[in-house]
């Protein structure tokens, strides 16, 4: 009888030796456990973080040397860390050698609009359109570099218009939000009063109407905080007083502290205008 006990005994034992993890087992299968929440908190986490994509010139871009400052560079600081600002400005492009670079020619077209050679996206939109996710937001402004009267930089008004209204349609279409901007104004005195001096205003605006997308009047909020700042008149001296404060040694383009300024009047606008995206500023 005591032998039969024991082979029972025996059999239960090995069963359970098949069933039960060893130490070094459990060990592993509670370390791919931990592995695998770390890895869907992360997962959870970038799908928190919105992503502002900036598309623009030298007046937003980021800076390459002391002077200039572009105030898209001074963005990020000014929001959670919820808020991710990938910067793609870049000095001296219009809207359409931002959109297509190298691929815009110096040539002229019967129409008036400098001839592509290719519609092949330049790799910062393509990076926009293919990263770009739901919830994020895209800046937009040009408006300066466009105005030239030769290619490869001109871009006629309508076209001006048509890309824009793209552009903005594309971050629809990933269930992002466009903002359109109208360009940063420059310094420009008319006697002691600082003036508009920047195109593509009704065509941004007809860009934003036609998207439902909201516009931010850059270049009226910039001339009138110039004019609060009594930037005009001036002796054209931009490297000392309050001008070569805020500007570089030009009328167009900031030092740090100009920029700073600059964005605050974009974060302004984003409270003012009840664009969700201000819920995430400090």
């Amino acid at each position: 009888m005591r032998k039969v006990l024991l082979s029972i005994v025996s059999a239960l034992v090995a069963s359970l030796s098949l069933v039960v993890p060893s130490p070094a087992s459990a060990t592993a299968i509670g370390a791919t456990g931990c592995d695998a929440r770390v890895a869907d908190a992360a997962a959870t986490a970038a799908m928190a973080t919105t992503t502002v994509w900036m598309a623009g010139d030298s007046t937003m871009a980021n800076p390459s040397a002391t002077c200039p400052v572009g105030w898209a560079t001074e963005f990020d600081s000014l929001f959670h860390s919820n808020i991710v600002v990938n910067n793609l400005a870049v000095a001296g492009r219009s809207i359409q050698t931002w959109l297509y670079e190298g691929n815009v020619t110096s040539t002229i077209g019967s129409n008036g609009e400098c001839v592509l050679s290719s519609t092949t996206y330049s790799s910062r939109w393509q990076q926009v359109l293919t990263n770009m996710k739901a919830g994020d937001y895209l800046f937009i402004q040009f408006g300066i570099n466009d105005g030239s009267t030769t290619c490869p930089r001109h871009v006629g008004t309508a076209r001006y218009q048509a890309l824009m209204t793209m552009m903005a349609q594309a971050a629809l279409a990933r269930g992002a939000h466009p903002i359109l901007l109208t360009a940063v104004a420059a310094i420009t005195c008319s006697g002691s009063t600082a003036v508009k001096n920047r195109g593509f205003v009704s065509q941004t605006t007809a860009a934003g109407a036609a998207t439902g997308s909201p516009v931010i009047d850059l270049q009226t909020l910039s001339v009138d905080y110039y004019n609060s700042l009594g930037l005009c008149p001036n002796n054209g001296d931009y490297t000392s007083g309050p001008v070569g404060q805020f500007f570089c040694n030009d009328h167009t383009h900031f030092e740090a502290y100009g920029a700073r300024r600059i964005a605050r009047l974009v974060t302004g606008a984003l409270r003012t205008q009840n664009i969700p995206l201000a819920g995430s500023l400090l």
